[in-house]
């Protein structure tokens, strides 16, 4: 039980056994805070009553140097349960510092400290020495590092002499510093007497032992307060030299360059020795004129950039953390115009001991073997020594289960409770001692599982997963893991138990869920833990690889899956490993569901683009690559090798392909000698794309350029630039000109023409052509030769088309070109003699004739024999009906030389033609034959020219057409043909014949009300039936009321809106409204027609509800409820609204009209003459005419009615402009008049007041209602139409 353990300990070294007391819980063995401490760790979590634990030395004495009374402070601070207690030595002897009078000290628990009393610094020197503090408890000591403690007086300010240096300028110098001796490292500042610093350059520099050094001087260098300050920052104190004065003579000769020499360190050699970690300065100061440069180098390697730095303008090479490695020879070359000069260092490196291998402060359970290695280096090799509990291991008692090991470990075999201590590595050479305590703790503690029961670990498939089951005791307590069964477990590879009391699974499946158990082997002491495998996230649709042109958008698409029982996964992108985040100022990237989209895709955006799946569980990635690819850049380095008689061979480099391979390359060039023309380059030849030379075959007797264009799928590069000039040499032509021919048009001469020779093709200087022609017939072989330049050439004098052989060569200074085949060519034709003979026409139909007529003499001719002309025309139609003459049309029909004959189509039926035929040549047409007159026979009408159908009943239809316009005869009627419209298309076809040609209409009756039909009219001669013309239609329906009715209502209407149904006539409604809170007055809109689409209700009250009811024939069709917006505004009573005001502005009213009629009468009668002279007299200007007469005076009593009506609609006056101002003329002022111009039928109602008419719905005296918008106009307008 845990309550009888034995925690027995005891120390190697002090032969002391004790009881421990019991203490609180000790959770946690503090780690060290020095390198040369340890601490054994015991997990927080694990529970004991209570447990002792070792000294460790937590604050180390520190060395120090005193340079007052108050410097003198030694302080130890450990930890440790029990309390430690503390003791001292002083270079190896006993020292105990409550013994002296002198010093006090301050012990609490876990520290000690001890100062001095004293007031003065002589009795300090007798404390100097080396200073070991140890802390001890019964389970052992611990022992500090070496504390050295020295005295030093603090620099002073000693009485100086004032120095006045004097130097010629162009010399160097240096002015003494001289700081004070001191164990301190002074800092040296040269200032003036403001304490400005003396500016330093390369010439001028501060050496490490605080001198001022000049390469050379110069006139202003001169000045009497150079002062050296020099600070000690241990003591706080700056002492400041005695200034000196320096006085530069001018030089009284041209200042002498001198070549460098060096002023610090002297000599060509030096040596400096370093210990491993510090840092070192190699200084290399140069006088000479100009100022040297320096440059600093290693000699036997390369000069470390991360641990040197160059300082004082590179007069100092500093050594940062120095190691082994740098240790070498060094230089430091300074060289001005007039040489140069070295200086060699060399650098040794040495260390003080340090450890590469700490032994490990542990806990040990009896019976268990200890190794505990300690393993420094340093230069030189340092001594390992033992010592336990501060004391050598050489004065200890002789133990066999000790072992000391030649690399310095220490072996304890089979330890107890008496081998708990506290031991202490040290390891020395000659630069110094380093010493590390390290706690060997034999004890037993009870075994416990520290890990939770029950844990779940969640995984995906593939993953490896670590079960935990960390347990500590003394000894260490060993585990076993069962999951199912132990063989299984143990039979799996994957399955990887660990030294910490882990589980490690790897490359987990499905196969792997379940319960493991983790147990404590000779125990009862188990966790157990549940592994759960969910589906691994797999990218479906990784980013696949792009190229795009620079400027493009490229889009990467990455679609996922992942565990239903997973979070929504997080996707990141990266480019290169580097994350990428949305562009918030460019937009360059945009992330938009599983796609990054790049915008604007430039060079530097090339790169591997990966899409990362991110769940709390795992990770999918995949990566594509961005690659932009462009058209390339030209070739280079064009050059011109192994040339011919006319070839030459072309090579050159190829420029960057911008990821596109190359195509074909276009190689071009450009004639030297004729630049000025407009071909400028010109293609020679094509190459593919992996050649990097080219044959060119070349014309003679050029002067050449060429350059080359790249071409890959994005386009071509720019053009190369142009190679050198190449020359070919002039040679005798290849070849004469091509279509060799004649082309003479003038009677008696023979024009020889030709294809003119490309200049390429010349080969030379002085180039001609010389052409050659003779008679066919007569003239025998002798050849007429002339030259020329430039086609044509032109014989004169030859006759009427003759045959003529003729030829033309090419030649030039070097030779003539091949000897050239003669071709035929004639003289000039002229126009043919005679005509035609024996010229027929037979009719084959009413619209086809053919033609017949005898060959013709071909030396009539005159020419070559293109064909024959007929001229046909139409004089006329032979129809009776036609009462205006047709214009006659003549049409010419072009036949071959050889042809006898011609069929003629498409004539018109039934018309008079005559007939003419002629031969032709080049030259012209020849005289027509004798005239042939003939006829056309009858034939089939064209269509009707129009059809329209119309519907008086639901089961009748009018048709209505007018004749054709092309009769091809006499017409004698018409057929009707139509059909009910059916799915099946088989309803049968029904006729009606017409044998009335002067019939213009027809109705038909008994039709279908429920069916569309197609109907067929065709004209009729005696020839047959023409063509048809087709509709379809249907009849039309009784009307209905309109369906889809909408309400909008605004503030003070409503708009209604509806659609009217197919085919039906045209009905009339009336709206009623009623406003709620208005009892039953029930209000009603005139009629509204169905046609209109549209109606607007008008003067409703704003903020108002309202029943709406639509009405035909007395029978409600639809009804509806509305709200007028806005608020209801009661109207107050006022004057205005008055009877008496009313009644006087009413007779104010009447007045004025009584006085405007008095003054129109007068007007426009002029006194009184009778209506008939008014009637017959001239018509007044400013009346507008209808068709025949104007009835201005005449107004029946429906007349007087409607002018009043259009009175109170002044906006009719504006839109129908029936109103003109300046009509009337009453004292200079203007005022309007409505004037209403009628047609004969309208008069002739109006004349007959006493009839009673009903006036029809649609007739031009119903009005239309238009109601517009409401935007301040009229609300109604009645319109006559």
């Amino acid at each position: 039980m845990l309550d009888e353990q034995r925690q027995q300990v005891g120390s190697r070294g002090r032969c002391s056994s004790i009881r421990p007391p019991v203490l609180p819980l000790i959770l946690l063995l503090s780690l060290a805070t020095h390198s040369s401490q340890a601490a054994i760790h015991i997990p927080s979590n694990y529970h004991i009553s209570d447990l002792k634990r070792p000294p460790v030395i937590t604050t180390q004495p520190g060395t120090v140097t005193v340079f007052s009374v108050e410097d003198l402070v030694m302080t130890c601070e450990a930890s440790g349960n029990p309390p430690p207690i503390f003791r001292w030595t002083k270079d190896g002897e006993e020292f105990d510092p409550g013994t002296d009078p002198e010093l006090k000290v301050t012990e609490r628990s876990g520290s000690f400290a001890f100062y001095t009393l004293s007031n003065t610094m002589d009795t300090m020197k007798q404390y100097q020495g080396k200073y070991v503090c140890y802390a001890s408890n019964e389970l052992g000591t611990a022992v500090s590092s070496e504390a050295i403690l020295n005295t030093d007086v603090p620099p002073t300010q000693q009485k100086e002499k004032k120095v006045n240096v004097k130097s010629e300028e162009g010399s160097s110098i240096v002015l003494q510093c001289n700081p004070p001796q001191s164990s301190m490292e002074p800092i040296i500042h040269w200032m003036d007497w403001k304490l400005r610093h003396i500016h330093l350059s390369e010439r001028v520099v501060v050496g490490k032992d605080g001198n001022l050094y000049f390469a050379h001087l110069k006139k202003e260098d001169s000045r009497n307060d150079y002062t050296c300050n020099v600070q000690y920052l241990a003591t706080r104190t700056i002492l400041a030299k005695e200034p000196v004065t320096l006085t530069v003579n001018p030089s009284n000769t041209v200042l002498r360059n001198r070549s460098p020499l060096m002023m610090r360190p002297t000599g060509r050699h030096s040596t400096y020795q370093a210990l491993r970690g510090q840092t070192i300065e190699l200084e290399c100061i140069i006088e000479g004129y100009p100022t040297p440069k320096v440059l600093w180098v290693r000699k036997d390697g390369e000069l470390s950039e991360s641990r040197t730095d160059k300082e004082m303008f590179d007069r100092r090479l500093r050594f940062t953390n120095i190691s082994e490695s740098d240790a070498g020879e060094y230089q430091c070359i300074a060289d001005n115009s007039q040489g140069r000069i070295t200086h060699t260092y060399t650098v040794t490196v040495e260390a003080a001991p340090y450890w590469t291998k700490e032994p490990v402060s542990q806990l040990y359970a009896p019976g268990e073997n200890v190794r505990l290695d300690c393993q420094a280096e340093g230069i030189p090799s340092p001594a390992i020594t033992w010592m336990i509990n501060g004391i050598p291991l050489s004065s200890t008692d002789k133990d066999p289960r000790r072992t000391l090991t030649a690399s310095g470990s220490l072996i304890l075999k089979d330890v107890n409770f008496g081998d708990t201590a506290i031991y202490q590595c040290q390891a020395s050479n000659k630069h110094g001692t380093i010493l590390i305590n390290t706690n060997v703790y034999v004890i037993e503690l009870p075994p416990q599982i520290l890990t939770e029961d029950g844990n779940t670990y969640t995984v995906t498939e593939g993953q490896k997963v670590l079960l935990e089951c960390e347990s500590f005791g003394s000894p260490k307590p060993k585990v076993i893991w069962n999951g199912g069964s132990a063989s299984t477990l143990l039979a799996d590879s994957r399955m990887n138990p660990l030294t910490t009391g882990g589980l490690e699974i790897s490359n987990i499946t499905h196969d792997n869920e379940g319960f493991y158990t983790c147990t404590v082997q000779n125990t009862n002491l188990s966790i157990s833990a549940e592994l759960e495998v969910l589906n691994r996230t797999v990218i479906l649709s990784p980013p696949q690889s792009l190229k795009v042109q620079p400027g493009q958008t490229a889009i990467f698409t990455c679609l996922s899956l992942v565990d239903p029982k997973l979070a929504s996964p997080l996707i990141q992108w990266r480019k290169n490993d580097h994350k990428l985040f949305a562009s918030e100022s460019d937009e360059k990237y945009t992330f938009e569901g599983p796609d990054l989209i790049i915008a604007n895709a430039e060079p530097e955006d090339e790169g591997n683009y990966t899409c990362q799946v991110i769940t709390n569980l795992d990770m999918a990635e995949a990566t594509g690559t961005l690659t932009l690819y462009d058209r390339p850049d030209p070739p280079v380095l064009l050059q011109l090798t192994q040339p011919k008689q006319r070839t030459v061979t072309l090579s050159w480099t190829p420029g960057d392909e911008h990821n596109s391979p190359v195509i074909e390359y276009v190689i071009e060039f450009e004639d030297q000698d004729s630049k000025s023309s407009e071909k400028g380059w010109e293609e020679l030849s094509r190459v593919s794309g992996n050649t990097e030379r080219a044959s060119l075959s070349l014309w003679p007797h050029m002067s050449y350029r060429f350059r080359i264009i790249a071409i890959n799928e994005v386009g071509k590069s720019d053009p190369s630039k142009a190679s050198e000039i190449y020359n070919t040499a002039a040679e005798a032509p290849d070849n004469n000109p091509e279509d060799v021919r004649s082309e003479s048009i003038d009677p008696d001469t023979l024009v020889i023409i030709w294809e003119e020779m490309d200049k390429r093709s010349f080969n030379g200087p002085d180039f001609k052509y010389r052409v050659l022609w003779r008679r066919v017939v007569g003239s025998g072989p002798i050849w007429h030769t002339n030259y020329t330049t430039a086609p044509p050439f032109v014989v004169n004098g030859i006759g009427n088309f003759s045959a003529f052989e003729i030829k033309v060569q090419a030649l030039n200074e070097k030779g003539e070109g091949p000897e050239p085949d003669p071709v035929i060519g004639y003289s000039g034709e002229n126009i043919p003699l005679e005509a035609p003979m024996n010229v027929d026409v037979v009719r084959l139909n009413s619209t086809a004739i053919r033609v017949t007529w005898a060959a013709i003499d071909r030396e009539t001719v005159r020419g070559h024999l293109l064909g024959y002309k007929i001229h046909l025309t139409r004089v006329r139609s032979l129809s009776h009906h036609r009462a205006r003459r047709e214009p006659s049309i003549t049409t010419v029909v072009v036949t071959g030389a050889n042809e006898e004959r011609k069929v003629i189509g498409e004539l018109q039926p039934y018309s008079h033609y005559t007939l003419t035929v002629s031969v032709f040549n080049s030259k012209g047409d020849g005289p027509p034959c004798e005239m042939l007159s003939f006829n056309t026979a009858e034939g089939v009408p064209h269509p009707p020219t129009s059809l329209t159908l119309d519907s008086p009943s639901e089961t009748e239809m009018t048709l209505r057409w007018t004749p054709p316009s092309q009769p091809n005869g006499i017409l004698i009627g018409y057929l009707l043909q139509y059909l009910q419209i059916v799915e099946s298309d088989d309803s049968p076809m029904q006729e009606e014949k017409i044998n009335d040609p002067k019939i213009s209409h027809l109705t038909l009756k008994g039709l279908d009300r429920h069916s569309h039909y197609r109907f067929f009219l065709r004209g009729r001669t005696a020839t047959g039936d023409g063509e048809p013309i087709m509709r379809e239609g249907a009849t039309t329906l009784d009307g209905a009321p309109p369906v889809n009715i909408s309400v909008l209502p605004g503030d003070n209407f409503a708009n209604i809106s509806w659609v009217a149904k197919k085919r039906h006539r045209n009905v009339r409604f009336h709206i009623h409204y009623l406003r709620q809170n208005d009892a039953d007055k029930w209000k009603k809109t005139e009629k509204v027609d169905s046609s209109q689409f549209f109606y607007q209700l008008q003067d409703l009250r704003p903020g108002s509800h309202y029943h709406l009811r639509f009405t035909h024939s007395n029978v409600t069709f639809f009804q509806t409820e509305i709200d007028t917006p806005g608020t209801v505004t009661e109207v107050q009573p006022s004057f205005a609204t008055q009877g008496w005001f009313i009644g006087l502005v009413s007779a104010i009213v009447l007045l004025l009209l009584v006085l405007l009629i008095l003054c129109f009468v007068r007007r426009n009668k002029g006194g009184k003459y009778s209506v008939k002279d008014k009637e017959e007299g001239p018509i007044d200007s400013e009346a507008r005419p209808m068709k025949d007469e104007t009835f201005g005076e005449y107004r029946s009593l429906e007349s007087d009615l409607e002018e009043k009506r259009l009175a109170s609609q002044p906006s009719l006056c504006e839109e129908s402009k029936l109103c003109s101002e300046d009509n009337l003329d009453f004292n200079g002022s203007s005022v309007l008049t409505t004037e209403i111009n009628l047609d004969e039928s309208l008069a002739s109602q109006f004349s007959r007041p006493s009839e009673s008419r009903e006036v029809p719905n649609n007739s031009p005296l119903n009005p239309t209602t238009v109601s517009p918008s409401p935007n301040g106009l009229t609300n109604q307008v009645t319109i006559l139409d």
